[in-house]
């Protein structure tokens, strides 16, 4: 999960690199580096920490070169430490990696024995020496032919050399690269949004394929090293410029942007005029369908899980959900009747990619639903349904995890009344409700003041406990999921009617624990659990909504009341007291919550 950019250009480019690396500095942080060819030498610098560490160095103002590479890390092979970090360098190659080389171990042992002597703890290493090995013998071209062949595992890659200052090779193999190109300059990044500051003409990299990006001219190979073709897009000018504007954070940004993503959703997809949903070139008969398997990743998986009971409660799909990183290595029984959705905020995550290619390469219907619409999963999903929430820049998701509930809520409300499951009487009024949604969701987000109180006792307790029955437990799971994510908090997402079952074991006197009540089919139920829970000495915090009913128990520590709608849609509205409560504790923490330890924006690795 690293960032990588290349540029080539007429004028020094040290400056331009330290820019985009900080736009890429979702994909890692641990360690920031930057290379270039100056007077026939590679200088390269490095740094431990965040590209501001790297920008400090007095002597990154001072290089020069009009083409180099640079690289934000996350660590998958050894510390982070200016050592380890990227670029990678010989005295004739420097090379920066996103993914892993899983045989690098006896790669490495295969060239000490040719005596090359390692500086690093990382895997990317073992590149930098086989290239600087096959070049005795081989243009580079064969070099990096040769190379590519030897590595198992991912890899995207940016390459220089010393004796090319008109050079820059990349080669991809499941980690995402694109190529830009502007004028008298071309550039390399394993992301388009790094590079829309710079132009916004694209190519993608399929896997396999390596390109040669010089200042004037870009070729394309394939695996065998035969030249080919590649179109270019034009990505649209939208998101170039997202910063934080007044707030501190962008995760506190993006949770206040969710009444406007959720209407930006709701707008492409409603049409208000013939009252309908508008899912244009569905490509398959619905017929022809008679099972849906939601897939993904983290906050992603987690809409899954939320959408699978909507699917259930509006259509009579048979429905279920997988964890990316566990679907391909099972014994899949694939069928052509079965809808497969991808779900995942960047597009570009490595184990649902994994999935969706698997997938494809059986056959099978393939929707992919995706925040960036110029991803590989965006691109290689047979359908593609954006969630429009706009530029998400928070390691830990809130406006995506909303959007890919709605377009996911959608799809299943449209669904069930092309098959005939829900009528239009009853469809006319779920849209109805759905349009109230972001007004419903701007009032609560007016909970401030509590959920600012209430985070202290999270963040001294040793755990807690989020509890939910039905349409409520997916988002007791997102919830605990945020306080570890944000707060370093132990925190545990569970089923209410579970917890006697082995879970109560833990509840202790003082413990807070969160309880989603909210008043629908499972209300009385959940409150009964509840009970349970503070007989043992918990602190309840209950977050329900607001009715004309009194709340039937004694003895709550806290409760916070969201707005009401239908309970569909209660899920939406329970989710924003949990994202304020994770982002609260880890504010009264002082921990970095746009940046929270060992994770990353984007997870391009296994």
């Amino acid at each position: 999960m690293c960032g990588i950019i290349g540029i080539n250009s007429y004028k020094p480019v040290s400056s331009a690199i330290i820019n985009s690396l900080k736009k890429l500095e979702y994909r890692g942080y641990d360690s920031a580096g930057i290379a270039t060819l100056s007077s026939g030498l590679i200088n390269e610098i490095k740094s431990e920490g965040r590209v501001d560490n790297l920008e400090k160095n007095s002597l990154v103002k001072k290089m020069e070169g009009t083409i180099g590479i640079g690289h934000v890390r996350w660590a998958t092979h050894g510390i982070p430490s200016s050592l380890n970090a990227h670029p990678h360098s010989s005295q004739n190659v420097s090379v920066v990696h996103n993914g892993i080389i899983e045989n690098s171990t006896i790669l490495k042992k295969f060239l000490i024995g040719k005596g090359h002597k390692f500086k690093s703890q990382t895997d990317t290493e073992v590149i930098v020496h086989l290239i600087t090995e096959h070049l005795k013998k081989e243009n580079i071209i064969n070099s990096i032919k040769k190379t590519l062949k030897l590595l198992h595992g991912s890899f995207a890659l940016g390459i220089i050399f010393k004796d090319q200052p008109d050079l820059i090779i990349g080669a991809r193999r499941g980690s995402p690269l694109a190529v830009g190109y502007g004028p008298n300059e071309n550039y390399l990044g394993s992301d388009s949004y790094a590079l829309k500051s710079m132009t916004n003409k694209i190519t993608y990299l399929n896997d396999g394929e390596f390109c040669v990006i010089k200042k004037d001219l870009v070729e394309f190979f394939d695996e065998k090293g035969t030249k080919i073709n590649k179109k270019v897009l034009e990505l649209s000018s939208e998101n170039q410029k997202y910063d934080k504007g007044d707030y501190k954070h962008f995760m506190a940004k993006e949770i206040d942007e969710q009444p406007m993503s959720i209407k930006n959703g709701i707008k492409e997809y409603l049409d208000t005029a013939n009252n309908d949903i508008n899912i244009f070139n569905f490509p398959w008969k619905i017929e022809n369908i008679s099972s849906v398997i939601l897939i993904g990743c983290g906050t992603a998986y987690h809409s899954c899980l939320m959408a699978k009971y909507w699917f259930e409660e509006l259509t009579s799909l048979d429905v279920s959900v997988d964890i990316a990183s566990e679907f391909r290595y099972r014994k899949n029984r694939f069928k052509k009747d079965s809808l497969y959705i991808f779900v995942s905020q960047s597009g570009e995550t490595a184990d649902t990619y994994a999935a969706l290619d698997l997938c494809n390469k059986n056959g099978m219907k393939t929707c992919g639903v995706v925040n960036v619409i110029e991803s590989s999963i965006a691109r290689d999903s047979k359908f593609v349904l954006p969630i429009h929430c706009g530029t998400e820049i928070g390691v830990a998701s809130t406006k995506a995890f909303l959007g890919q509930m709605l377009i996911l809520y959608i799809l299943s409300l449209k669904l069930g009344l092309i098959r005939g499951d829900i009528n239009k009487k009853k469809f006319s009024q779920k849209l109805k409700d759905l349009k109230v949604l972001p007004e419903l969701v701007s009032k609560t987000l007016l909970i401030d003041n509590k959920i600012q109180t209430t985070s202290s006792t999270f963040i001294e307790a040793k755990g807690s406990m989020f509890l939910g029955r039905g349409f409520s437990y997916p988002i007791a799971l997102e919830g605990a999921l945020k306080l570890k994510e944000l707060s370093y908090v132990h925190a545990e997402g569970y089923p209410a009617g579970e917890m006697k079952h082995g879970p109560l074991a833990l509840i202790e006197e003082g413990m807070p624990v969160v309880v989603l009540a909210p008043r629908d089919n499972y209300y009385k139920k959940t409150i009964s659990n509840m009970q349970e829970v503070i007989a043992r000495g918990a602190k309840v915090l209950l977050i329900t909504n607001k009715s004309k009913d009194e709340i039937v128990s004694e003895n709550i520590w806290e409760t916070i009341e969201v707005e009401t709608t239908n309970e569909d849609l209660l899920p939406f509205l329970l989710t924003i007291p949990l994202q304020k409560l994770a982002y609260y504790s880890a504010l009264k923490k002082g921990y970095d919550i746009d940046k929270p330890r060992n994770l990353a924006k984007s997870v391009t690795v296994e």
